[in-house]
């Protein structure tokens, strides 16, 4: 019969329960929530830069046809033309790291104890000089 009586002891113990799960997955939640802002705001930053790079692909092809029509010699070697190209090389530069750091977003998990992320094991090995 005492068993089936829960005690202080055990209703304490029910609620410390149900009170630390729900810590959990608040916790969890608002993780996740954050982590998806983060990922959003890097691929509105991308979808920018892939339009930079659109622009600089236009301007470019004007530039040698321009240059082409005007019976101009070694076009790639031209200063405008070069610096397109340096151009194009920093934009794709640019987009290839926010497409790092946007797997990295996603690779990331909530830590048990704390608020802060952590990142899978395998990516800390890889970041470790």
């Amino acid at each position: 019969m005492d068993q089936e009586q829960q005690t202080p002891e055990n209703r304490a113990s029910t609620s410390e329960k149900l009170w630390r799960a729900t810590r959990k997955t608040f916790s969890s939640a608002t993780f996740r929530a954050n982590q998806y802002k983060q990922v959003v705001q890097k691929k509105i930053d991308l979808g920018a830069v892939h339009k930079k790079i659109d622009q600089s692909h236009a301007e470019l092809g004007k530039q040698v046809d321009d240059c082409r029509e005007a019976g101009l010699d070694n076009i790639l070697e031209r200063a405008e033309v070069m610096r397109l190209l340096e151009k194009l090389d920093s934009l794709k530069k640019a987009a290839a790291l926010l497409e790092e750091e946007i797997t990295a977003i996603r690779a990331e998990l909530p830590s048990e104890n704390s608020t802060e992320p952590t990142k899978p094991e395998a990516e800390k090995e890889e970041r470790t000089p």
